[in-house]
């Protein structure tokens, strides 16, 4: 059975959790605040996940899952997620995050900053292109025509593989939208980010090559 360490128990790693145990993982999640603040979500969640500590998390998890802001200090446990695939469902937001020069410049994205501050790791964008509450309930089977698409970018094609094949257990097609070099066409306010309601693998490879940097 999987297990996923879940570092964020936000709107997005909780609903990321609950995919998960529906499609048969184990989940260990933690937050910032410890494990004890943990026990209504556990309890929601059932057998099959725990509260930990991020390092213990890290470390429990086959992959990872990262669904908190990246701060330009590191505060993610760097060696616990060392030869482990990723998923960074981070996006960059000044108003919250504070201005990273780096970033607003395009010299770097978001996630090439969090790869550059976990070496050892394949880090993946993923989930940053849908509300937090459709990760449970826009999922559609395999070749419905409804069926949404999410982009997965990566330098690493076995990471956009496992997310590929998550996706899929989540009911979503994918389109890979690697290196992470890349993964700005999917920031908020590009047409994929807008669109993110409704499109299609067609429309997002389309929205996807409308994106443009800003100036």
């Amino acid at each position: 059975m999987t297990t996923i360490g879940i570092i964020g128990a936000g709107e997005v790693g909780s609903q990321i959790a609950r995919a998960a145990l529906a499609n048969g993982c184990e989940v260990v999640i933690a937050n910032s605040r410890g494990p004890e603040t943990l026990a209504d979500l556990i309890a929601e969640l059932g057998p099959r996940a725990r509260a930990a500590r991020a390092a213990e998390a890290a470390a429990a998890g086959d992959f990872a899952v990262v669904a908190v802001p990246l701060k330009l200090v590191n505060d993610m446990p760097v060696d616990e997620l060392a030869g482990k695939v990723v998923l960074d469902t981070n996006n960059y937001m000044a108003w919250r995050d504070g201005r990273f020069e780096v970033v607003e410049s395009g010299e770097k994205t978001v996630h090439e900053l969090r790869q550059e501050q976990l070496p050892a790791s394949r880090v993946v964008k993923a989930f940053t292109h849908i509300q937090a509450p459709r990760i449970t309930t826009a999922g559609r089977p395999r070749g419905a025509p409804d069926r949404l698409a999410l982009s997965a970018s990566s330098d690493f094609p076995e990471a956009v593989e496992l997310v590929t094949r998550l996706y899929d257990q989540f009911g979503f097609d994918t389109v890979d939208n690697s290196p992470l070099s890349e993964s700005w066409r999917t920031a908020p306010g590009q047409p994929a980010w807008i669109a993110h309601a409704h499109q299609t693998r067609e429309e997002l490879i389309a929205n996807l090559a409308r994106a443009r940097r800003p100036l």
